[in-house]
């Protein structure tokens, strides 16, 4: 969870800190809830969707298990784009390769972290952990579905009420 924070954290100092020649968002519509909800939505729809699938799967890792690999498997995000921050305001534009380098080299480096993570964590061969990382993210999806369908309906419920409501207290 500490890597977790840690990651959040330094996607929001990226976002408010990094020098104006990398930086394209506006200071003034960068919104970090948001950031911080996008990271946390990920994770957890990873970890839920990951245990899911590998629970039918014969998996041996446990839903603590997933989630402390996960957490491990975030760090060189960490790790590379923590001190990119700051070095973004002593380097050039045309040295900016080697930044937008280094921020590829952490996340590939995260997702390979994640591959091996799942791969050891349920004792899984190379081509069944190919095969549950791509039911992992489909399963990813089909959770996000029936959770935006969960709220859509909820949210027309309560619209239909007032409108019940409204219409008896005005007649």
């Amino acid at each position: 969870m500490i890597f977790l924070f840690l990651t959040i954290l330094t996607l929001a100092l990226e976002k408010l800190g990094t020098a104006f020649l990398f930086n394209g968002n506006r200071l003034s519509e960068v919104n970090i809830l948001v950031d911080v909800i996008t990271v946390l939505l990920v994770f957890t729809l990873w970890c839920v969707a990951n245990w899911c699938t590998t629970s039918l799967m014969d998996g041996k890792g446990k839903m603590k298990d997933i989630v402390i690999a996960m957490g491990y498997a975030l760090f060189p995000i960490v790790l590379i784009r923590l001190p990119m921050v700051l070095l973004s305001h002593a380097i050039t534009m045309e040295e900016g390769a080697f930044y937008y380098m280094f921020g590829f080299i952490a996340y590939a480096w995260a997702g390979i972290l994640v591959f091996l993570g799942t791969m050891m964590t349920h004792e899984y061969s190379l081509g069944k952990t190919i095969f549950t990382c791509m039911i992992t993210v489909v399963g990813m999806g089909i959770i996000l579905f029936i959770g935006l369908l969960f709220f859509n309906v909820i949210s027309e419920i309560i619209v239909f009420i007032s409108t019940i409501y409204r219409e008896i207290r005005f007649r």
